[in-house]
């Protein structure tokens, strides 16, 4: 196991960041860095992260490719808090809902919530289709190998090797 411990990983929430539309910030990973900056202020502490990934955009390759990497926080906030703010620092960067898998400056997903649970309208955990996703779970096996999926049972290195979707994405 890696330096985080098997109970650290049962209380992590994760998140995944994402861009391809770098804005004013110069490049999608100087944006990535600004949005993990606000984080503290939205009451969400990062207490480890990957490197940053790169991969084409999906399902529109020829959209402008993909930054992305995942974060480990503690928080105080419920789920359901916690989604709220990723929304407002999405916001604060610029981030419009209008189509899915429209390009975007930031995406902020909610992958894990410790061991919970959730099924409602507004929101499901862990994240219903993170797992097939090389660019989510690539960076979280790079940071918690040994994180076990709450419903699969699998590691994150197990769901990285699997992952269907994505599987150009690799670390920069």
């Amino acid at each position: 196991m890696n330096a985080i411990s098997h109970l650290k990983l049962d209380e992590s929430v994760i998140v995944a960041l994402g861009s391809n539309l770098a804005a004013e910030h110069g490049s999608c990973e100087a944006l990535l860095e600004a949005a993990l900056a606000c984080f503290p202020s939205h009451g969400l502490t990062v207490t480890a992260r990957s490197v940053w990934w790169r991969s084409a955009a999906w399902p529109d390759p020829s959209a402008p490719a993909f930054t992305n990497g995942v974060a480990l926080v503690e928080t105080a906030l419920t789920p359901a808090e916690t989604l709220a703010a990723l929304h407002a620092i999405e916001r604060a960067f610029g981030r419009e809902r209008h189509e899915a898998n429209a390009a975007r400056t930031l995406d902020l997903d909610l992958i894990a919530f410790g061991r919970q649970v959730v099924a409602s309208s507004a929101l499901t955990l862990p994240h219903p289709r993170a797992q097939e996703r090389r660019f989510v779970m690539g960076p979280l096996a790079q940071i918690a190998p040994d994180w076990i999926h709450p419903v699969s049972g699998e590691t994150a290195s197990e769901l990285a090797k699997a992952a269907t979707v994505g599987r150009d994405a690799t670390s920069a």
